[in-house]
């Protein structure tokens, strides 16, 4: 059975097949358990397009043997011990208290590290999908569920990498889904399902909880809009992403793109373009997604409560556009060359930005699959077009319109990622 290479590997792979069924649902919420969880639930968030937290949960480990464990504990006062182990070796309750006061000031300790002041997420009627690195006796993982079920979420979906068969079983019993990708036997530990187990810090978890989501809202003319805010600490700047043709800010492959944007420092936020109500019209009609007039509009209003928000104001500014977005940032670069940096077009129709292309004047960087021959043709129609910049074409081979073919998205965001990162670094508000 092949190994995940590394945590981040196992929650991609785990992102996808939650994807399915989980993607861009406002209802979901993906809270891991610390420490190597974090990694893994980081990227599983990514692939939902959800919000992501921790749930911290502590082993009770027998004295004398603690990796044993005898139980676990969880946030909101939730204990979980194994009664078998316990009749069997007669531990005194004043033994398991002792354990349980040493493991609660280690859980407090961790909240208060972790958190840093911030609220613990509410859990009320959603979908909370909870993540771990890998499970072996899942006794974790049972706290877990358990100090969930209090809070009276919806729906609560364990979801691992790896763990044995008859783990999972027992979870099944308690929580309303199981998702496990491998089920290793015999199994011997959960470390031997990676390549890499490289210890995680807790300064690792904090940086990666630094980097959370904020939903925030926009007025564009008559209508208002929601966005998705990622601003890590010491951001060096933000990217806007402009979507096209029906696409939304839950886009799994815009998201998967910003969270690579995210890891390298830079601040993101996804736009819905179009409200509610003319999405709805657009589904039936398909016209607004090609008003690349109107998407530009709402693209300028973003950038506009960019510069006035307390969080980005102080940030270097890129654009990023899929398909009739890229010729809306295009256009929307044109006319405010002071506050556009960089530009990235992906699968993009920048030709439709029509005589604009000849006033860009951001660095602009057009990403297209080689297979992807019409999209290859304009692109190429419209790079000729941009002559007051540079502007450089990209193909990554062996990808189609959507760069659904393995590596190749990976390859996008990594394109994205130094582009913004050359020219965000060197450009000022």
């Amino acid at each position: 059975m092949r190994r995940f290479r590394d945590r981040v590997e196992a929650g991609r792979e785990l992102g996808e097949r939650l994807a399915t069924q989980y993607a861009g649902r406002a209802d979901v919420l993906v809270l891991a358990l610390p420490r190597g969880g974090v990694v893994v639930g980081r990227e599983v968030a990514g692939a939902l397009g959800a919000p992501f937290d921790v749930l911290v949960v502590r082993k009770l480990g027998f004295p004398g043997q603690e990796e044993l464990a005898m139980g676990a504990i969880a946030s909101g006062g939730a204990r979980v011990l194994n009664d078998e182990l316990l009749i069997q070796t007669g531990l005194t309750p004043d033994r398991i208290d002792a354990v349980v006061s040493r493991e609660l000031a280690e859980l407090e300790r961790r909240e208060a590290l972790y958190r840093d002041g911030r609220p613990a997420p509410v859990v009320a009627g959603k979908t909370v999908i909870v993540v771990d690195d890998g499970l072996a006796t899942g006794s974790t993982m049972l706290a877990a569920v358990q100090a969930l079920r209090a809070q009276r979420p919806a729906r609560i979906v364990v979801a691992v990498p790896t763990a044995p068969a008859q783990t999972c079983a027992k979870l099944e019993r308690v929580a309303d889904d199981v998702v496990c990708l491998r089920q290793p036997y015999p199994f011997y530990a959960v470390g031997l399902s990676y390549e890499d187990f490289s210890e995680v810090g807790d300064e690792d978890v904090r940086r990666l909880l630094e980097v959370h989501e904020r939903t925030v809202t926009f007025r564009a003319g008559e209508v208002e809009l929601e966005g998705t805010l990622v601003v890590p600490l010491g951001a060096r700047g933000v990217v806007v992403f402009a979507h096209g043709s029906g696409s939304s800010r839950f886009s799994p492959r815009n998201q998967f793109v910003a969270s690579v944007l995210n890891d390298a420092g830079l601040g993101t936020l996804l736009i819905d373009l179009l409200s509610e109500v003319e999405e709805e019209r657009d589904l039936r009609t398909r016209e607004l997604r090609f008003d690349v007039e109107l998407l530009s509009e709402r693209l300028l209003a973003a950038l506009s409560w960019v510069a006035a928000d307390a969080r980005t104001q102080e940030l270097s500014v890129g654009v990023f556009g899929a398909s009739t977005g890229a010729a809306a940032a295009l256009m929307a670069a044109a006319r405010r060359p002071q506050d556009v940096a960089a530009a990235v077009s992906r699968g993009g129709r920048p030709d439709l930005a029509g005589s604009l292309l000849t006033e860009v004047r951001a660095p602009t960087l057009l990403i297209v699959g080689s297979l992807d021959h019409v999209v290859l043709d304009l692109n190429r129609q419209a790079m000729a077009q941009m002559p007051q910049t540079e502007v450089k074409l990209e193909t990554v081979p062996g990808a189609t319109h959507l760069f659904e073919e393995p590596g190749t998205l990976e390859r996008v965001a990594e394109l994205a990622r130094d582009w913004f990162a050359r020219y965000i670094d060197t450009a000022s508000r």
